[in-house]
């Protein structure tokens, strides 16, 4: 039987319960257990696919395709496994599932209702994926913040779910600890609400994760356990830190992973001592050497803010290749839009030691980071296209080197010359309206061509990487564009689809129809960011 551990938040949203989950996780790990990770996201959407990454951030997409929340990230990069869909679950997920069945008669014409059957499958999902990973941990966020409608009914499973396993289930509460700045004084009462809300739900919590901009003072300590009926020692300091990578590292100085152990009547298995992930940590902290990467975008811009969650994979894989060169990543946020309305703005491009250009979707601010994307090519200025970035690269290389004025994709207009096009089976689905989850989704293979840049990052002759797009390389356009010196430097081996370009007589222009920074990991850079960042360090 596998031990579960909840993960709610109190107070408000964003305050990393993601981060929290991940942390422990590598904690347990490193203890020598086997652990896996589910994220419960409250919201009816059967999955992220369909939502605007401004107003929910990144899309991460699992090697079997299912479209999913950041935090699904997270888990893999601090775990450093793959996450499948069974570790996904949301509202409309359960609600569908449970419809479906009550359509095919297996409750056996019985009264179909909220409780206990939706519970009731939440329950299901979460025991399967423990047992698909045959994990001994199951750690489960639940999305949102306590006292939400959405997450009552995920609350209520957990309460189940502790009432018919009481030694195998445990809650932890991450909840934030304000400062405000007219008092000067960290504030407890908001968590003492937080915890006195979930014990409305039936569910105590068992430690507390306590966020705020410092650290926990032992006056706090003693208010929240005396309020919030947890021992001094369950309520774990979690002040800001300068690198995320440094939370496990913080919860062990209070003893997290033994406490969690204790609770659960469970010992070590085999103590691996966290020993790389400090040298990671002492890598990020001690580099002083920059590099600057610009990355020119159009989802982070938010009224007045930045929001850098619509990128959060690309960032993460830009720090890790980083900090194998022990390089510390200063990341620009540059507008497509802005070279679209004044052209001369892309000479600052010349600042920047590398460009990446990522991926999206819709026509706004295309023909900037076409004129940002031309700029790179002829200044030999270190760049790296994901997805769309790859798209608008042989956009570029079509309309300037080819020559092929009306050169274009035909996701954005009727053009002449589609050098990127949609595939045939793409047609039938936008005909039909049926944009959610009907992408090219999850790992497909790419075989690499000899003697090139892509080849000497892998050293392997195939590789494997994930998909999320609609639109490819229109092969009629294959030997123009190669005859003139773009290298189709990988190819899909089923489809006979252009995986990676590179160009020729440049110092690093790759471009990529996959994400891979969906498989980047701290300890373990991808090869493409590694050879860029080496590239920019190198100009």
């Amino acid at each position: 039987m596998a031990k579960y551990i909840f993960v709610a938040g109190g107070v408000m949203s964003g305050i990393g319960k993601g981060i929290a989950v991940s942390s422990i996780g590598r904690i347990l790990k490193s203890k020598g257990f086997r652990v896996t990770a589910i994220k419960i996201d409250p919201y009816i959407n059967v999955d992220a696919g369909t939502m605007n990454p401004i107003e929910h951030g990144e899309v991460f997409v699992t090697d079997d395709g299912i479209e999913c929340d950041q935090d699904v990230g997270n888990y893999e990069r601090f775990l450093d496994e793959d996450i499948y869909t069974d570790n996904y679950i949301t509202t409309g997920r359960v609600y569908q599932a449970v419809i479906n069945r009550e359509r095919n008669l297996e409750y056996d014409g019985r009264c179909v209702e909220v409780v206990p059957d939706i519970p009731n499958e939440v329950i299901s999902r979460i025991k399967r994926a423990g047992r698909k990973t045959k994990s001994e941990f199951v750690l489960v966020e639940i999305g949102g913040t306590v006292g939400e409608y959405q997450n009552m009914l995920f609350l209520e499973a957990a309460r189940m779910l502790k009432l018919s396993h009481p030694k195998d289930v445990l809650f932890i509460l991450v909840s934030y600890l304000p400062v405000p700045n007219m008092i000067g004084e960290m504030k407890t009462k908001p968590t003492q609400y937080a915890v006195r809300t979930l014990n409305s739900a039936g569910i105590q919590p068992n430690i507390i994760l306590a966020r705020s901009a410092v650290a926990l003072d032992e006056i706090r300590k003693k208010k929240i356990s005396v309020f919030c009926n947890v021992a001094p020692q369950d309520v774990i300091s979690a002040p800001d830190i300068e690198t995320i990578y440094e939370v496990p590292l913080n919860f062990e100085k209070e003893n997290l992973g033994n406490r969690i152990l204790k609770k659960l009547d469970l010992k070590i298995k085999k103590k691996k001592d966290l020993r790389d992930w400090r040298k990671l940590v002492k890598t990020i902290k001690n580099a002083k050497e920059t590099v600057k990467i610009g990355i020119v975008g159009k989802y982070f811009e938010t009224g007045k803010f930045c929001l850098m969650d619509s990128y959060i994979s690309v960032i993460e894989a830009v720090k890790h290749a980083s900090y194998f060169f022990n390089k510390k990543p200063e990341i620009f946020w540059l507008s497509a839009s802005k070279y679209e309305k004044k052209p001369v703005q892309v000479e600052e491009l010349k600042k920047y030691d590398g460009i990446i250009v990522p991926g999206g979707f819709g026509n706004r601010g295309i023909e900037g980071k076409i004129k940002a994307i031309k700029f790179c090519r002829e200044n030999k200025i270190p760049f790296l296209g994901l997805c769309l970035g790859m798209q608008l690269a042989v956009v570029e290389f079509a309309r300037n080197v080819c020559k092929l004025k009306n050169a274009g994709s035909t996701e954005f207009s009727k053009t002449k010359e589609p050098v990127i096009d949609v595939m045939p089976e793409q047609k039938t689905l936008l005909k039909e309206k049926k944009y959610g989850g009907t992408m090219r989704l999850g790992a497909y293979k790419c075989k690499i061509k000899p003697k090139t840049i892509s080849a000497r990052a892998y050293e392997k002759s195939t590789v494997s990487e994930r998909h999320r797009h609609r639109y490819e390389l229109n092969n009629d356009y294959k030997e123009i564009l190669e005859k003139n010196g773009l290298v189709m430097a990988g190819k899909n081996p089923e489809k006979d689809l252009v995986e990676i370009i590179e160009a020729e007589n440049h110092p690093f222009f790759v471009a990529t129809q996959f994400h891979p920074e969906f498989k980047s990991r701290p300890l373990r850079p991808h090869p493409l960011f590694r050879e860029f960042i080496r590239a920019s360090i190198k100009t």
